[in-house]
C-alpha cells in the first residue's frame, strides 16, 4: 500500500511539473507576441538603424514576411499549450476524482486527457522553439544560421536522450 501512494504522489507531481511548465510556455509566447507587435508598429519610425548589410534585406515586403513568419509560430504556440493546460487540468480532475462514485468517467478516458495534454504541450513547446530563428531573422542571416544549426543540435539532445546515458 505504500508503494501505491508514493507511485500516485510522484504522478500527481509530475502531472503538476508538465502544468506549470506548460503555463510558462504560455506566458512566454503572449509576451513575445505582444513585444513583436509594439515591435513591428514602430518599426517604420526605426527603420534608418537596419540599413547595414549584416542585416539583410529589410524592404517592406521582407519585413512583413518575417515579423508574420514569427508572429504564427508564437501564437501558434500559445494556443497549442493554452489547450494544453486544459487539457491537464482535466486530466488531473478526473485522476482525482476517480475514486468518487458520482462520477462515471473511465480510466480510459483520463489516459486519453493525459496523453493529449502531453501531445499539446509538446506541439507547443516545439513551435516556440521553431519561433526562435523566425525571430533572429530580423537581424540577418547570420544569426538565424546560428540558431537554427543550435535548435537542431538541442532538439536532437531532447528527442535522443537515451544517447547521453549510454557510457562507453
Amino acid at each position: 500500500m505504500g508503494g501505491d501512494d508514493k507511485k500516485g504522489m510522484l504522478a500527481v507531481q509530475s502531472l503538476r511539473n508538465s502544468l506549470m511548465a506548460n503555463i510558462l510556455t504560455a506566458t512566454i509566447s503572449i509576451i513575445i507576441a505582444l513585444a513583436m507587435a509594439t515591435l513591428a508598429s514602430n518599426t517604420y519610425n526605426a527603420s534608418h538603424l537596419f540599413h547595414s548589410r549584416f542585416f539583410g534585406s529589410q524592404s517592406g515586403r521582407i519585413l512583413v514576411l518575417k515579423y508574420g513568419l514569427a508572429s504564427v509560430f508564437v501564437v501558434g504556440s500559445f494556443l497549442y499549450s493554452s489547450m494544453a493546460v486544459g487539457c491537464l487540468i482535466d486530466a488531473n480532475f478526473l485522476i482525482n476524482a476517480s475514486g468518487d462514485d458520482r462520477f462515471c468517467s473511465s480510466a480510459a478516458y483520463a489516459q486519453r486527457m493525459v496523453e493529449r495534454g502531453f501531445l499539446l504541450a509538446v506541439v507547443g513547446n516545439r513551435m516556440l522553439c521553431i519561433a526562435v530563428p523566425l525571430l533572429l531573422w530580423m537581424f540577418g542571416p547570420v544569426p538565424v544560421v546560428l540558431s537554427s544549426t543550435a535548435l537542431i543540435w538541442g532538439l536532437y539532445q531532447l528527442d535522443f536522450a537515451g544517447n547521453l546515458l549510454k557510457i562507453s
